[in-house]
């Protein structure tokens, strides 16, 4: 099978040079280079996976990335030449599942389009089975088969890394696992260390499970271990 990626880049060069390294590794790539023309092709085209560059013409990546994740539950990696926490703590906030700066070298960015890639495929096959495990904890009601989250009989959205991460703690309850262990499972890559994507994933996933994020219940916070599935 042949995945496709959408590669929003607006910078002709960086594409081009991109789209070649993707493509020797199977990949189908296709490409836009503003906002708008990224938003006709999402629509166009069955998507596997966006590469997409933040300061874009038209439409910015930001407000595209707003609006593909109302509609997809797909990997997007963020490539940007903005490195501050802030700029990838927005991204992520707003739906991101990666973020990699600019510039980066070619070997990192196949491995973590493959690792997205793997993962996701990984999910499809995990969503497909056809026994239904359904966990209850406290409010929460998780059907591990249809990537489905209840609580109190009202659905909460989830992205697949927060299904992904909510699973992780479900799957072994008493244990803590550190930041590095939480990435490496998750992401299913190598941790190198940058804890703004554990902690922004791991504050869209309390917001929306726990009743009060500031003192959570599901998953409670190991201080300078890490976290772990709470006691019901």
């Amino acid at each position: 099978m042949t995945y496709a990626i959408l590669l929003v880049e607006d910078d002709i060069e960086i594409s081009e040079m991109v789209k070649s390294q993707i493509m020797k590794e199977g990949f189908k790539v296709i490409q836009a280079f503003d906002g708008e023309s990224a938003l006709q092709q999402f629509s166009a085209e069955a998507i596997d996976l966006i590469l997409l560059d933040v300061m874009l013409p038209k439409a910015s990546g930001m407000d595209f990335l707003q609006l593909v994740r109302k509609q997809s539950t797909i990997p997007v990696l963020i490539m940007s030449a903005k490195d501050s926490e802030v700029d990838k703590a927005v991204g992520l906030g707003l739906g991101a599942d990666d973020y990699i700066t600019k510039p980066f070298s070619m070997i990192e960015l196949t491995a973590r389009v493959k690792a997205a890639i793997r993962r996701a495929k990984n999910y499809s096959k995990f969503a497909e089975k056809d026994v239904t495990t359904i966990i209850n904890i406290g409010k929460l009601t998780v059907d591990l088969d249809n990537y489905l989250v209840t609580k109190e009989n009202l659905e909460i959205k989830l992205t697949s890394k927060e299904f992904l991460i909510l699973r992780m703690f479900l799957s072994s309850p008493n244990r803590v696992f550190t930041k590095a262990q939480i990435y490496q499972s998750v992401w299913n890559n190598d941790y190198f260390g940058d804890e703004n994507v554990i902690n922004v994933h791991m504050r869209r996933l309390r917001e929306k499970i726990e009743d009060d994020p500031s003192h959570p219940q599901y998953i409670k916070t190991i201080w300078g271990i890490g976290y772990k599935l709470g006691e019901f």
